[in-house]
């Protein structure tokens, strides 16, 4: 139900004079290609299955996507305890 027509991917430099707390990456991609060394970000890397590319029926395809979405729901729902029993090493900046 949220809108998300007007929302686009945006590279990493229009966020270079961003100070991020967290950098949280959900594909491997992302987790070789971020660079953490922009801030004194903590980054947390959780790898979740991309279904781009996919073929099959559009059921299939549909459900997959549907999998990885649930399952990135799940662990945003749970990030605000995750990010509360990290070590405090890893809090440090």
């Amino acid at each position: 139900g949220v809108d998300i027509s007007t929302h686009r991917s945006k590279p990493m430099k229009e966020f270079f004079e961003t100070d991020f707390d967290y950098i949280i990456t959900l594909c491997d991609n992302a987790d070789r290609n971020c660079p953490v060394h922009m801030c004194n970000a903590i980054k947390i890397h959780r790898p979740f299955y991309d279904p781009y590319g996919l073929s099959g029926s559009r059921e299939n395809v549909m459900s997959e996507f549907r999998k990885t979405r649930d399952e990135i729901r799940a662990f945003v729902e749970s990030m605000p305890e995750s990010l509360d029993i990290l070590p405090d090493s890893s809090k440090e900046k």
